[in-house]
């Protein structure tokens, strides 16, 4: 019986394993954003700002009225949710592209200092939302002038 010569060949078995790694890394990056699976930005958008007095968080919201919108805030965590509704006229045959966004949302911001509950105030005018969060006392800067 003749010996056959083993050799050791490249194999395709890592590259492929490396390749599906590489798709569920892909697949599953950014899921602790608030993305939605088309990759499309979350709604509505939020910007956050700490001023030295307020936090201040605006939402871009057109088409709402304000008591569309509710705002509530627990702990350390704001929550913005709402319902904006398709109107009615738009429901018709005949669109050739639709970006216009429709449906609920709720949105959660964590709030990096505390706030005074009793002071919250919030305003929609023009399609934006704007939610002022006064700082709490004791989470203020305090200024200490040095004396020479």
């Amino acid at each position: 019986m003749a010996m056959v010569p083993w050799r050791r060949t490249h194999s395709e078995l890592p590259t492929l394993r490396s390749g599906m790694d590489d798709l569920f890394e892909n697949f599953f990056r950014g899921w602790d954003r608030p993305l939605s699976l088309l990759g499309e930005r979350a709604w509505p958008a939020l910007d956050v700002a700490e001023r030295e007095e307020a936090l201040v968080v605006r939402a871009e919201v057109p088409g709402m009225k304000p008591e569309e919108i509710d705002i509530s805030v627990y702990g350390n965590t704001l929550t913005i949710s709402g319902e904006k509704k398709q109107a009615q006229e738009d429901q018709g045959d005949g669109f050739y592209h639709v970006e216009s966004t429709y449906g609920s949302f709720r949105r959660e911001v964590t709030l990096p200092t505390e706030i005074d509950e009793h002071k919250i105030e919030a305003t929609c005018k023009d399609g934006v939302l704007s939610v002022t969060l006064p700082k709490a006392e004791k989470a203020r800067t305090l200024k200490v002038q040095v004396k020479g």
